[in-house]
């Protein structure tokens, strides 16, 4: 592997744009680095973007890296702000909008001490695992895709300090320091409870964000029922701007003055009406043609009021 003699002009040509951000020249030198390091080095960690590093005079320690890009005050909400305010003028004028909302689990199966990482069951894969819940926004139009926004959510271990917390307590405390111990592990606990957030309150607070920048007012919204919520919908909805999601194959619809699963829906029109499905043919990003069979109708969902559904068939049979 080549080493990295200096930031490259491209990617110094994009940095310099949130110069502003960052406090030092020599700090905004080894972010600069690191995001080259992060781009050409096979090895993302900090230790393996740093053994690349060749600089014209003394080299700076591996300590100085590591406070300039994790420890020093530069404001990670002003820059991704910042970010989304760059991209969104390249993105003007390019046709029809979509942000996506959307979530993933990160694996780290060798980094339980990183930060957001929690052993859990991922149903994706099917196994145990330790990985991070991220959340994420992504602008995209005929011609461009950019990110906006991906935030960490923090693990809920509320199961694990309540079991902490029953299998620690006392009838009495009758020194003070234990009941002072005691009181500061409860405070912790309900601090801990109040910072957590949902996935689905990430997302509602990454919209919110989005739209009072406003930096992409005709752009609408498309997200999996991993993020669907009611206070989501009538928040975009109150924007004047359409949304687009999945919906669970059990969620209730009216249907001749009846309330049913949509995939008995599904299924009754598949067997008793097939021609309600059209053929229509979708243009992809890369100019691939694809046919789908689709059928939609206005209906009544609980809770969310009339939307139009809308089936859609990969095959005709």
């Amino acid at each position: 592997m080549l080493p990295i003699i200096e930031v490259p002009q491209a990617i110094a040509s994009g940095m310099a744009k949130y110069r502003d951000v960052f406090c030092r020249e020599e700090g905004f030198e080894h972010v600069s680095r690191y995001v080259t390091g992060l781009v050409i080095s096979p090895n993302k960690s900090l230790q393996g973007i740093y053994d690349l590093q060749v600089w014209g005079g003394d080299k700076p320690s591996r300590r100085a890296m590591h406070e300039a890009v994790f420890e020093a005050g530069w404001d990670s909400d002003e820059f991704i702000s910042k970010h989304r305010a760059t991209v969104a003028v390249d993105h003007h004028g390019r046709g029809k909008e979509v942000i996506d909302l959307d979530w993933t689990f990160a694996h780290h199966e060798k980094g339980p001490q990183i930060y957001g990482v929690k052993k859990g069951y991922d149903y994706v894969e099917g196994r145990m695992g330790r990985f991070i819940t991220v959340v994420t926004a992504v602008i995209s139009n005929p011609s461009l895709i950019d990110g906006l926004d991906v935030v960490v959510q923090q693990p809920n271990w509320e199961a694990e300090e309540l079991a902490y917390l029953n299998a620690t307590t006392k009838e009495s405390y009758k020194e003070m320091e234990d009941a002072r111990t005691r009181l500061l592990e409860l405070l912790h606990h309900k601090k801990h409870q109040q910072e957590y957030k949902k996935r689905t309150e990430i997302a509602l607070e990454i919209v919110q964000q989005i739209e009072q920048e406003g930096h992409f007012p005709h752009a609408n919204y498309a997200f999996d029922n991993g993020v669907l919520t009611l206070p989501l919908t009538r928040f975009i909805e109150s924007c004047d701007k359409h949304w687009v999601s999945e919906i669970e194959c059990s969620r209730h619809i009216q249907w001749r003055g009846e309330w049913k699963r949509a995939d008995e829906i599904e299924a009754f029109l598949r067997e008793e009406h097939p021609e309600t499905f059209r053929a229509i043919e979708v243009k992809c990003r890369n100019g691939e043609i694809k046919q789908f069979w689709a059928f939609t109708k206005v209906v009544r969902l609980k809770r969310y009021g009339r939307k139009r559904l809308v089936i859609v068939h990969e095959t005709l049979d």
